[in-house]
């Protein structure tokens, strides 16, 4: 029997990331266990705060001065023993606290004390009789009995249109009754049936070679269109057969909407969905069907990685190549390490599906450590859609200066005229990019950011795309008194409007961060496009990959550029993703898809590749790159992030780590240290930001000296200071 508990409390400074000794009372010995949250006295004032057990101890050397704890919070665990594995793991791997690691496992509705949701429900009682068995009183039980046991009193008036005091008269005569139960707030729709397709060649080749194979990871290169999606159905509907759960991740909210639809209207409502746009309550209930074995598949983003399945028999990273899996905050986890690990735990497979797999793991398949499985072709035959680079300087010389090349705008009337529907896909949101003096070149930027604000016309705004901040359309230019202010570049919303002016006829819609803020946006325009009761689909990158539309057989880039000239050294790598997924929305039903990508540099590599559809070209042209410039996969890096609202402070303090760090690290030929030196966006929310990047073979143990070494030099300045620290982070800026 244990006798004393190792226990991290509930408090984010690093100072605390540490186990601290409590005493366990009689009253709770035979119940403690790993992973139970419990209320313990905490620091010199015996604060009652919350704390996760993750160690139990028969006997201790000394025992004086330790507390007692006071009580459970809850009446099961809320993590095991395998989950604390992992979070020693992941504190290690992501140079993190053990709290950043237990929050993952642990709704955040948990925390605040939210149990179940119980309401009064509706039941039938005894048959009316006499006057009650007349209307609307017999309507009213009817209404009750089709649905017995499912809404409440108000819900039926509402919902019905019938009287709530003709409801309350039914009860207290018996004909009604009421009855506390717990109600779900997840989705409980029914869909419509998705139906079992019969597998082609490659297909079945594919689902073969996982189930039979004696391998732990696979990665799915196949085409856009080759059927992938099919493939984890049938994946899963074996793990269910032999009583095994899955998890099926996709990089977009956006996404899901899809893929809920088709594994709902295959195996029912058993599915749990998973994502940051639900609310706490949502996701408590979500996360409390997997705990109690409710069901067996589990759909979302990167966080649905960590929900408590115990028998798990697949993991599926759809769409594997996606930045999205990284977190950029503590943990800084990748999705796809994440579930490698599980793997090892729990003896299941991970499948990687991807037309455009990352570099990183396309080289592994190459060292044999991922099974390739290769799919070459559409899944229902259809054609890959015709690309075509549009050189737009040569439109400018033929005195166009329009956002729509010639080709893309006489490409979009025919498809119009023959009821055909497009998607312009545009990855920059708003409507003009930046607002400027002609007069003297100012440019209006982000009191609190180093960036320029962004105009949106729809609410006549100027807003910073970091921090959120709004100002008025400015008339004059604070600087000379010009009123020769202008608005340049372009976003999806310019696109929008310029649409419509030109094909007034055409109902389009428009998909980005700002129009699908509000809760069940997405599948809101997904579901109009997909219907047809939309023309034209302008997007940002939420609308690049994994949605299937039958009768789309056009799709235009307006500025392939974007992505090439960003200063990251995988700016090639998700240009060539961009455009191939992109395209992909095109002719994905029985007619040819067409694919117009205008651009000011058609001879790059990357856009050359992804219009010949030809990954491992641009594979074998990419990692030639990387090997000559050191970049993963052939080395590591270290990102150091260091920000502060006073500068001074910043710069002097992040050169003192720099001074110190170089004199460690300049006798190991196989690091490389740049830096300190300010970060491409150098301020952002009042902060202003520096960093240092450490390049080469960087051990864990490399990884977790250099993490002390940053903090003991900065913790007398920790309250001015923050410090982000980031092995292999996918985005440099």
């Amino acid at each position: 029997m244990y006798t004393y508990a190792g226990i991290i409390v509930n408090n984010s400074s690093v100072k605390l990331d540490k186990i601290f000794t409590y005493k366990v009372p009689e009253k709770l010995k035979d119940k403690i266990k790993i992973g139970f949250r419990v209320k313990v006295p905490f620091g010199k004032g015996n604060k009652k705060v919350d704390g996760f057990i993750v160690r139990l101890y028969e006997n201790i050397l000394n025992d004086n001065k330790i507390k007692d704890i006071i009580d459970f919070c809850d009446d099961f665990p809320l993590f095991t023993l395998k989950d604390l594995e992992l979070i020693e793991e992941m504190r290690k791997r992501y140079l993190c606290t053990y709290l950043d690691c237990i929050k993952m496992f642990v709704p955040r509705g948990i925390l605040k004390g939210m149990k179940d949701k119980e309401e009064n429900l509706v039941y039938t009682g005894r048959e009316p009789e006499k006057r009650f068995a007349r209307d609307p009183y017999r309507k009213i039980y009817k209404l009750v009995e089709d649905e017995n046991g499912k809404h409440t009193k108000n819900f039926i008036s509402e919902k019905y249109d019938v009287s709530l005091s003709s409801i309350n008269t039914m009860i207290k005569h018996g004909f009604l009754i009421t009855g506390k139960s717990v109600v779900g707030r997840y989705d409980d729709r029914k869909y419509s049936r998705y139906s079992k397709k019969i597998l082609n060649r490659e297909q079945q080749l594919a689902v073969n070679k996982i189930m039979n194979l004696d391998k732990s990871m696979f990665l799915i290169h196949g085409v856009t269109g080759s059927g992938k999606t099919e493939i984890y159905m049938q994946l899963v509907e074996k793990a269910m057969k032999d009583g095994m759960e899955s998890i099926i991740l996709v990089p977009e909210i956006a996404l899901t909407p899809q893929m809920v639809e088709r594994f709902k209207g295959r195996f029912g409502k058993d599915i749990s969905v998973f994502h940051s746009k639900l609310s706490d309550g949502e996701r408590y209930d979500e996360w409390m069907r997997v705990k109690r074995g409710q069901v067996k598949v589990a759909i979302g983003a990167r966080s649905a990685i960590f929900l408590p399945f115990e028998n798990l028999g697949f993991i599926i990273i759809d769409e594997e190549q996606e930045w999205s899996y990284k977190s950029d905050s503590n943990p800084k986890y990748n999705a796809r390490e994440i579930g490698e690990m599980k793997c090892r735990q729990y003896g299941c497979k991970m499948v990687l599906g991807s037309a455009t797999p990352s570099i990183e793991t396309y080289y592994r398949c190459t060292r044999g450590e991922i099974e390739l499985v290769t799919l070459r072709n559409r899944a229902d035959g259809a054609a890959m859609p015709k690309i075509r680079i549009v050189d737009m300087r040569e439109e400018l010389v033929n005195n166009n200066k329009s956002m729509f090349s010639r080709i893309l705008y006489k490409s979009i009337c025919d498809r119009l005229n023959r009821g055909e529907q497009v998607i312009l896909f545009l990855n920059r949101r708003g409507y003009s990019t930046f607002v400027s003096c002609r007069k003297c070149g100012y440019v209006f930027k982000c009191n609190n950011c180093d960036i320029s604000y962004t105009y949106h016309h729809d609410i006549d705004k100027l807003i910073c795309h970091y921090c959120g901040s709004r100002i008025d359309v400015p008339k004059v230019c604070p600087k000379c008194g010009s009123k020769y202010v202008k608005y340049f570049g372009v976003g999806t919303e310019k696109i929008e409007k310029l649409i419509k002016e030109k094909f007034p006829g055409a109902k389009v819609l428009r998909m980005d961060f700002d129009t699908t803020r509000k809760k069940n946006s997405y599948e809101k325009i997904y579901n109009t496009f997909k219907e047809g009761r939309a023309d034209i689909l302008v997007g940002t990158q939420m609308i690049a990959k994994g949605l299937d539309f039958k009768n789309v057989t056009l799709v235009g880039v307006i500025a392939a550029d974007l992505s090439i000239n960003l200063p990251d050294f995988r700016s090639a790598e998700r240009t060539y993703e961009l455009i191939t997924q992109v395209s992909g929305r095109a002719g994905r039903g029985q007619k040819p898809g067409e694919v117009i990508v205008q651009t000011y540099s058609p001879e790059n590599y990357s856009l050359k590749c992804a219009a010949e559809n030809n990954y491992r070209d641009f594979y074998n042209r990419e990692i030639v790159v990387r090997k000559n410039m050191n970049y993963p996969p052939f080395s590591d890096i270290l990102l150091i992030n260091v920000s502060s609202k006073n500068e001074g402070i910043l710069i002097k303090n992040i050169q003192n780590v720099g001074i110190f760090l170089r004199n460690i690290l300049e006798k190991n030929d196989k690091i490389k240290m740049l830096g300190p030196c300010p970060c491409e966006i150098s301020k952002i929310k009042e902060y202003y930001r520096w960093k240092i990047m450490i390049k080469g073979k960087i051990s864990l143990n490399m990884a977790q000296n250099i993490r002390k070494i940053v903090y003991d030099l900065l913790k007398d300045v920790y309250n001015d200071i923050r410090v982000s620290i980031d092995i292999n982070p996918t985005n440099m800026m």
